[in-house]
């Protein structure tokens, strides 16, 4: 089956002021949620956001945000896969 953007869905989305790093919850139609680390959203010098670019590697910065988020984003992704 080739992939469907119909079916691809954010159903939750964080992301870091300071550095732009997204973190999100996705599902791909009826499967399981999940996280996904990235992109990253820059801000150009006008104050407007820039094209996604790829997260590549956390700084300390990324890390210590991502890591105060882990509780909000465990519970969040327990919450959407329990079975009904």
């Amino acid at each position: 089956m080739p992939y469907d953007p119909e079916k691809d869905k954010v159903l939750k989305k964080w992301k870091c002021n300071e550095t732009g790093l997204v973190a999100s919850i996705n599902q791909y139609g009826d499967g399981g949620a999940k996280l996904q680390i990235g992109p990253r959203i820059l801000l150009k010098k006008d104050g407007t956001e820039g094209a996604p670019v790829k997260a590549g590697r956390l700084s300390m910065e990324d890390f210590l945000w991502l890591y105060d988020m882990m509780d909000e984003i465990r519970d969040e992704l327990t919450r959407l896969n329990k079975p009904e």
